[in-house]
């Protein structure tokens, strides 16, 4: 498939130039010392928290970025490496909220909505890693991150994208991981944990906690990756163009980072950027311009031939309306058409605040249909079916056509949320919009293949080792 391209060449060129000479001359605040003495130790000037990097060091360091990025899953079937196996698509994560399934209001997210969500993208064709959603209110005070991942280890097989706080809470999260895996050396053989970060804060700084854990896990060589976030008109300039080159000089650093921690660490050219709305300052995961900013994003990584992926084919929308679908189905198309390989796309709404079952549900009926759009045209032996149309003939059919019984099922996504009756069809089922289509497939999902993915040993080794964990069990949706 080839792609679409927002900017021109001599556009993404100016990109790079630009990014090498604000690291060169205006260079990052880099908040944690070790990060400092790295850059050092590799010929960067440091005068204080301010690190600058010369152009050549840039250049010799972002080229050891491997092409490919793979995340890892419990079961081995769901493996997913990008860009060969893109669009892989991910769940949204880190919402405080929840649209509750049963009342329809908004409440805070506990763990036990985590052991839902886990096992309905388990089950959900679509997804191929479950970024853990949610927050959970419920969870003690020192088990903040296991309380999330251990009811997402508990019903989901896929890919799981981690994070963390402090590095006390990785370690926390690492036990738990060998615990489930049989052992660390067994863990290490597959990492089925994909770790995040955001240890570059737009402007130009990299702070402590983030950037700690991002030096951690490539020195460990398990899976992790950065996202950037610059606002335009907030965090980066207001111009597009501007926030281009401010991104990329943030990605080209931390990238440069972990190559100078270990020579081959993998990653991913990940980001979050959006346009400030100004006449209110609100974060506008949803508008146009964050689609565009991502597609010229992904043109920049295909300039450093790394994998790329991102926060797109979001929503501002408060409820599965209108404004949800077009916000989602406008931007995700564009990020399918730019090439990008993986799509933080599923399950939120409101500006990645809130977390709703129906969406999620939908989200993946888009999936798919993003997945139909970069499997292609095919144009094989008989694809054309030049003898076929010679056959039919003018004025004929080709509904009993040996070639279209044999695609039938093939060549187009088969929708089940997305109704394509006639009009008396629909009001005879009930005449349910989206939302209630969707949350009917909720229910149906969370009464099948509902047990635990954890044996009762590896049950009781976590038990054990964290006292006082949360249930994390998957309630029925009454």
């Amino acid at each position: 498939m080839s792609f679409a391209e927002l900017l021109t060449q001599e556009q993404v060129q100016q990109i790079h130039d630009a990014s090498l000479e604000i690291l060169e001359e205006v260079g990052l605040k880099v908040r944690y010392e070790p990060a400092r003495d790295i850059f050092a130790k590799h010929g960067c000037l440091v005068d204080g928290e301010r690190v600058k990097l010369p152009r050549e060091i840039v250049e010799k360091y972002r080229k050891m970025v491997p092409p490919t990025f793979t995340f890892y899953a419990r079961d081995p079937k769901f493996d997913k490496t990008i860009p060969r196996d893109s669009p892989v698509i991910v769940t949204a994560s880190s919402a405080p909220d929840i649209i509750d399934p049963v009342t329809g209001q908004e409440r805070r997210a506990e763990s036990g909505d985590i052991a839902r969500i886990a096992h309905l993208i388990n089950e959900l064709p679509g997804y191929d890693m479950f970024s853990i959603s949610t927050l959970a209110d419920d969870a003690p005070a020192d088990q903040f991150t296991i309380s999330r991942l251990y009811p997402a280890l508990k019903y989901c097989l896929k890919p799981i994208r981690a994070t963390t706080t402090d590095h006390k809470d990785t370690l926390s999260m690492m036990r738990m991981a060998y615990i489930v895996a049989g052992g660390e050396e067994a863990y290490k053989e597959h990492p089925f944990l994909t770790h995040h970060y955001c240890p570059t804060v737009s402007p130009l700084s990299m702070d402590n906690l983030s950037t700690e854990n991002v030096m951690y896990f490539a020195a460990e060589g398990l899976p992790v990756y950065p996202t950037i976030v610059p606002n335009a008109g907030l965090t980066s300039p207001m111009s597009m163009a501007g926030t281009l080159a401010q991104g990329n000089a943030e990605f080209l650093a931390t990238a440069v980072l972990m190559q100078m921690v270990k020579e081959g660490t993998p990653t991913i050219y990940a980001t979050l950027a959006t346009v400030a709305d100004m006449r209110s300052g609100a974060y506008t995961s949803g508008a146009i311009e964050c689609g565009m900013l991502h597609m010229a994003f992904a043109q920049m990584s295909r300039f450093y031939n790394v994998p790329c992926g991102g926060y797109i084919g979001l929503t501002n929308a408060k409820i599965n309306d209108a404004q949800s679908g077009y916000e989602t189905g406008m931007s995700g198309m564009g990020g399918v058409l730019g090439g990008m390989d993986m799509f933080n796309i599923g399950g939120l709404i409101d500006a990645l605040k809130t977390f709703d079952f129906a969406k999620a549900v939908i989200d993946d009926e888009v999936a798919q249909m993003m997945k139909r759009v970069k499997h292609g045209i095919s144009f094989g032996p008989d694809d054309l079916a030049l003898d076929l149309i010679k056959q039919v003939g003018p004025g004929g059919s080709f509904i009993v056509a040996k070639h279209t019984i044999s695609r039938m099922k093939t060549e187009a996504v088969m929708t089940k949320l997305a109704d394509r009756d006639a009009r008396t069809a629909w009001v005879k089922k009930g005449s349910m919009d989206i939302q209630a289509r969707a949350m009917k497939r909720v229910k149906e999902i969370m009464t099948t293949h509902t047990d635990s993915l954890l044996s009762p040993e590896i049950e009781g080794k976590l038990r054990a080792e964290f006292p006082g964990m949360v249930s994390g069990e998957l309630k029925p949706i009454e």
